[in-house]
């Protein structure tokens, strides 16, 4: 177990086996030492987190719903990684979309609880950029989906 993975164990969450594409993509994309990650929906062990920012779901509901797209995307680099997560040098950028109302305006907030579990479980290899923006609706009626760009060795 690598220098990330204990990190993760201390927190509590094992990373679960990458999720397989829902459609016609890939879930990767590796250009030179720079790994694309296709978006991660909010999926958990009891399945899909539903519903829509604003209207039946609150904030730090959402936040808890961008932490499993975080651990999805972390499955993905591990994957990509050949099961090797140390490989991981940078997350680069984070793409965060979320369902809800037009007036709901905390997407931020709710796409922080992605960046914030990132933070604590990499340090500073989870520093990221980012973009937090609605969305009308999301596959499966999930309340976050995620995409991410990550440097690897």
């Amino acid at each position: 177990m690598g220098f990330f993975e204990k990190k993760l164990a201390e927190m509590g969450v094992t990373l679960p086996k990458a999720p397989a594409p829902a459609a016609n993509y890939v879930p990767y994309v590796q250009v030179g030492d720079i790994l694309y990650v296709s978006g991660q929906i909010s999926n958990g062990p009891d399945g899909f987190v539903t519903g829509k920012l604003g209207e039946d779901m609150d904030v730090a509901a959402g936040a808890e719903a961008a932490k499993l797209c975080a651990i999805s995307l972390l499955a993905q680099v591990k994957a990509a990684c050949g099961g090797d997560l140390d490989r991981l040098v940078q997350v680069v950028k984070l793409g965060g979309f979320v369902n809800s109302t037009p007036d709901f305006g905390d997407q931020p907030q709710v796409i922080n609880g992605a960046s914030d579990f990132l933070g604590a479980a990499l340090g500073d290899a989870g520093k990221h950029a980012r973009a937090a923006v609605s969305a009308a609706s999301l596959p499966f009626g999930v309340a976050v989906e995620i995409e991410g760009v990550f440097q690897i060795k």
